[in-house]
């Protein structure tokens, strides 16, 4: 790679790097070629960008960014594959799918909205954490939750109300 090769490639990652919320780095190595695919067409079924990197070229891009991506640097060691995802969870959850089959992807770190989680043991962590959508949901369902009980128990106390005057009337 020459010279000019390598500052292209480091603007291209500096480019991705900037606009990211959610990355992923998760070492491949040991996938044969067809595990390979199926892990990248995992990763696509699921709007997840899979790419594979030097780590010099990805950590001069990291110190270049304008976020912080502190500790990750330093995990920069063997194979490192990026993955890039709007939602936070998604790359974890393709990585414990693919996982129930084979021991690899590994996970080496995440960034998911400035917040870095380094080591393979969180993956259960951040297969939980939610997006914000589905946070968004549950807050809305929750702030209905009493007005639909409220509307309940007056539809329903109508109903007995008038039975009761309806059985009144008639006697």
């Amino acid at each position: 790679m020459t010279r000019q090769e390598k500052h292209e490639a480091i603007e291209n990652l500096k480019d991705a790097l900037a606009g990211v919320k959610t990355l992923y780095l998760a070492d491949i190595e040991g996938l044969n070629a067809s595990q390979t695919t199926a892990f990248r067409r995992a990763c696509f079924k699921e709007n997840i960008k899979l790419q594979v990197v030097k780590n010099t070229l990805l950590a001069k891009a990291m110190e270049a960014s304008t976020h912080d991506f502190g500790e990750l640097t330093g995990i920069l060691k063997g194979n490192t594959s990026l993955m890039f995802s709007e939602t936070g969870n998604a790359p974890a959850k393709v990585i414990k799918n693919f996982r129930k089959k084979m021991t690899k992807p590994v996970l080496k770190g995440a960034f998911i909205e400035d917040a870095i989680y380094i080591g393979d043991d969180l993956i259960d962590a951040l297969v939980a954490i939610k997006s914000k959508e589905e946070l968004v949901g549950e807050i809305i369902t929750l702030l209905q939750s009493p007005s639909k009980n409220v509307i309940s128990a007056l539809q329903s106390g109508g109903g007995k109300l008038s039975g009761i005057l309806k059985t009144l009337s008639e006697r």
